[in-house]
């Protein structure tokens, strides 16, 4: 490496002792840096630095402005760099290092998803790399830094303690109702209007809607609850899997309350504060649903070819073969069965519907009050009284109110649990225990993704593919190509929250700066951030449910006693056509100014077409 060396020319030593002088302590190649000195005279001539070697020299002004000196300086050789006076003497230095470097660390996660299947490994690896750049290529001292700085760093901050624990706590709830058969209660009032294919299928995605508040409960309820309903309906072993699979997820992802929340909110939390944005997390959330075309046209699917009964590709072959001889699975499928998955789930005579809709309805209207109340006396004690609900939710504090509501929302299921003695005090408190335990491990990819953030946002990896892009990329064209990485992660990492741990640090501030950079509106400006946000979401649930090592897609297999490649084969076409049809009349139009809730129309009249013109209708057969 160079040792290159920068004269600031004109200053002298002596007048320097007056000054303070402010630089980084390293930069990458070609991306532009600051240099400083504050308390300069308006009066000083312009000051010129030069950078030079034997082989290397590049001039740059110094324009003084308000007593102070600053300037974006960008170099295009790596080395060590000194600052020095007009007498030899050093005040400084900078290294510049090479800027592919600052990708590495994101590029390692992506990779080693890929190939060993461990997120929280491959994210581990990213941010020791990240640390060994940073860390003057130490190896020892980067492994250190990955657990006392970078870790402890993420888990410290009070935001990201509101995000776990609430995340947590709806575990803890997960798990109560699960136990004391609430979810199973529910189930049970949707089955009852099961009578015919048509209306069993509706029944399991209408169960998949209410039971939005864990994509793992969801499929491990609806699987199990539906399955000798729609086995005797004549409906397939695979379409049961695909209802499950396509709902769980998608509904999940967003809707204002579930176990995905408290992590999604936590990962746009950081990518806002990497551009010093002070922006409200969980409203940003709420203003990319519109945007997430490929969940809520999952959904929709699902419905679709329910209620029309018609269906393609391998799905018809299997729909046809049940409705015409009873058999649900093919004669060849090995069906392998849940083991212990399921086991904290009770579905016995005191499952009562209540017990699982009453806690929800306090998570729901105990964040909707608490968001309202706190938005309501942060905009009075700032002395403003002419007020919008936008600007309530704008000035709310949503973590402390999705903390306040799940943690009473505990409180209530254990209370109700003990008092109708369907679970005793110690049985309710395990359950609870349980339901945090099934959480331990997104809160952990979620500190490692907090982590790895703050490596990317040190090594200003944001700002090294702005310098490379910058010139020949329209930042409209973000969302699409934010899905479609997304999708190509998730269907081969088989992780979505992975996916988004990995992506979503990079892709906010890489959106801010490069839609800055291209000069768009404020109004260009949020449609493309909201775009590129419900891309990493909706990208990463598209490649989750295409993939068949996704864990989501296993265990609606398992749920729903399907034989695991019959489920793939026949929901990939599927998830395909409704991937495609977004991002063409969704996520391209909509970064460009098309309504979102426009584009929603188009996608839903799209599928709509598309399986009159491809679908084939069911035969009708008479159930007994």
């Amino acid at each position: 490496m160079k040792n290159l060396v920068l004269i600031i020319l004109i200053i002298t030593s002596a007048y320097y002792e007056a000054q303070e002088l402010t630089l980084p302590s390293y930069s990458l190649t070609n991306v532009g840096f600051s240099i400083s000195l504050n308390g300069l005279a308006d009066t000083l001539e312009n000051v010129t630095i030069e950078f030079m070697d034997d082989e290397y020299s590049s001039s740059h002004d110094l324009i003084v402005i308000s007593g102070k000196v600053d300037t974006s300086i960008v170099l295009s050789n790596a080395g060590d760099y000194k600052i020095i006076t007009s007498d030899g003497q050093t005040i400084g230095s900078i290294r510049i290092i090479q800027g592919w470097l600052s990708i590495l660390p994101p590029l390692i996660a992506i990779f080693l998803a890929l190939v060993i299947k461990q997120v929280i490994v491959s994210l581990a690896a990213g941010i020791y790399s990240g640390a060994f750049i940073i860390y003057d290529l130490e190896p020892f001292t980067a492994l250190l830094k990955l657990a006392d700085t970078f870790i402890i760093n993420a888990l410290v901050d009070k935001d990201h303690m509101f995000i776990i624990i609430f995340t947590l706590l709806i575990g803890g709830v997960v798990g109560i109702i699960s136990r004391n058969g609430g979810t199973a209660g529910l189930a049970f009032q949707i089955t009852k209007f099961a009578k015919t294919p048509r209306s069993g299928m509706l029944s399991s995605w209408l169960l998949g809607i209410l039971v939005f508040f864990d994509d793992y409960a969801n499929s491990l309820i609806i699987g199990n609850m539906m399955r000798p309903i729609t086995d005797k309906l004549r409906v397939s072993r695979e379409k049961l899997a695909y209802i499950v699979d396509s709902t769980a997820a998608p509904i999940a992802s967003v809707v204002l309350i579930s176990t995905w929340i408290g992590y999604e909110v936590g990962l746009i939390e950081q990518g806002l504060r990497s551009i010093g944005s002070e922006a409200n997390a969980y409203d940003l959330f709420l203003r990319t649903i519109p945007y997430s075309f490929y969940p809520i046209a999952a959904i929709f699917f699902v419905f679709l070819t329910s209620y029309m009964r018609r269906d393609f590709g391998p799905m018809h072959k299997a729909e046809q073969r049940a409705r015409e001889t009873g058999k649900v699975t093919a004669d060849d499928s090995q069906v392998k069965s849940l083991k212990d998955e399921g086991s904290n789930f009770y579905a016995g005579e005191k499952s009562r519907w209540y017990n699982g809709a009453i806690p929800i309805v306090v998570i729901l209207f105990g964040t909707i009050a608490s968001l309202y109340f706190t938005g309501r006396y942060s905009l009075e004690a700032d002395g403003i009284y002419d007020y919008g609900i936008q600007d309530i939710i704008n000035a709310s504090d949503s973590y402390s109110a999705l903390l306040w509501s799940s943690f009473i929302a505990c409180i209530v299921a254990i209370i109700m649990s003990v008092s109708q003695r369907i679970l005793t005090l110690n049985e309710a408190v395990n359950a609870w225990q349980k339901g945090l335990q099934s959480m331990l491990t997104a809160v952990t990819i979620l500190v490692f993704a907090w982590a790895i953030s703050s490596v990317t946002n040190q090594l200003y990896t944001a700002d090294f593919l702005i310098s490379i892009i910058s010139d020949s990329m329209d930042p409209r064209f973000l969302p699409v190509l934010v899905f479609i990485v997304c999708a190509l992660t998730g269907f081969s990492t088989g992780t979505s929250w992975g996916t988004m741990a990995i992506v979503m640090p990079i892709v906010i501030p890489l959106t801010h700066k490069l839609a800055t950079s291209a000069g768009l509106s404020p109004t260009d400006y949020n449609i493309v951030m909201y775009g590129v946000i419900s891309s990493v979401l909706a990208g990463s649930v598209f490649g989750d449910h295409c993939s068949p090592i996704a864990d989501t897609t296993i265990l609606s297999s398992l749920a729903s006693r399907c034989n695991h490649i019959d489920h793939v084969n026949t929901q990939l076409p599927y998830a395909m056509l409704v991937g495609l049809v977004c991002m063409v009349l969704g996520y391209i139009p909509s970064a460009f100014g098309l309504n979102p809730f426009i584009a929603i129309l188009l996608i839903f009249a799209t599928l709509t077409g598309s399986l009159f013109l491809i679908g084939k209708k069911l035969p009708a057969v008479k159930v007994d």
